[in-house]
């Protein structure tokens, strides 16, 4: 894996110097948008917002961001690469009353990543390279204080992954809208325990339908229908996978609020109860500002 992200960079710094010197580059410090736009059913996307379980009223609260810090644009090809970072987080509250937060679990990831964006007449291809750091810590919502012991969990398991992920994806503009679909895989070159899968696959589409109510404030709003599919695991490999159903407003590649329900079901998305199967129904919204 080392040796394809090796050559996927030497590939890229030849065409960024093959163009340079015919002077069709142009470079964009601190960019607006982003080259590569999140997916919207992965849940190790970075977001804010609130997902809402009414089963048992825990909520997933989305913490994080991800930005682009430096765009070079092919001019007389429509291609752009980019490279940025990303730093996310998401927390499991089991309590929200008393106007406080009880977090039980929370799941850390930090890294960076390069883009492709070659635009065609009504689509475009998309390739997203990410290098992440991911843990998973249980909180003090887990902890008992009056029997001063963590609450019925093994704590010498810890979870950490580093790992490459690799994403293609093809966009097409229907008219109506955008279709999405994209297929990729990731590689961990380090995890803790050692019975985690290193090599993981993932797959899944977007359906967006625009103004199909009419703008709302002058602004566009997207109805939307996402799935996400992973084949990942512990000792052996599952599937999990979530599909959202939603109203975006706003541009659907740029800053706005969505409001969906989701679907879940597979693998706990809390990593510090890894080799959990759960199936979980929720409201949420989340806010993006890229």
């Amino acid at each position: 894996m080392k040796k394809f992200v090796y050559f996927f960079i030497l590939f890229l710094l030849f065409i960024i110097n093959n163009q340079a010197q015919e002077k069709k580059i142009k470079f964009d410090f601190l960019p607006s948008g982003l080259n590569f736009v999140p997916l919207k059913a992965n849940i190790q996307e970075a977001k804010i917002g609130v997902l809402f379980f009414p089963d048992n009223k825990n909520l997933k609260v989305d913490m994080g961001n991800s930005t682009d810090l430096l765009k070079l644009n092919i001019l007389t090809d429509n291609i752009s690469f980019a490279t940025g970072i990303e730093f996310m987080g998401y927390a499991l509250s089991t309590n929200y009353k008393e106007y406080r937060l009880q977090i039980d679990a929370l799941d850390g990831f930090f890294g960076g990543n390069i883009t492709f964006k070659k635009k065609y007449t009504n689509n475009e291809l998309n390739i997203r390279l990410r290098i992440i750091h991911n843990s998973a810590h249980l909180v003090d919502g887990h902890y008992d204080f009056i029997k001063k012991m963590w609450i019925g969990i093994d704590t010498s398991l810890h979870f950490t992954k580093n790992f490459y992920e690799l994403t293609i994806a093809h966009q097409l503009n229907t008219g109506f809208g955008y279709f999405k679909y994209y297929g990729g895989f990731s590689h961990s070159f380090f995890v803790r325990p050692a019975s985690i899968k290193r090599i993981n696959y993932h797959a899944g589409f977007e359906l967006d339908f625009k103004n199909l109510f009419g703008k709302f404030f002058a602004k566009d709003e997207n109805i939307f229908l996402a799935n996400h599919f992973g084949l990942s695991g512990f000792h052996e490999y599952v599937g999990s996978q979530q599909t959202m159903l939603g109203i975006k407003f706003g541009d659907w590649e740029s800053k706005g609020i969505t409001i969906y329900t989701s679907y879940y079901t597979g693998l706990n998305f809390f990593d510090a109860y890894y080799g959990e199967r759960i199936s979980k129904f929720g409201i949420g919204f989340y806010v993006d500002f890229p």
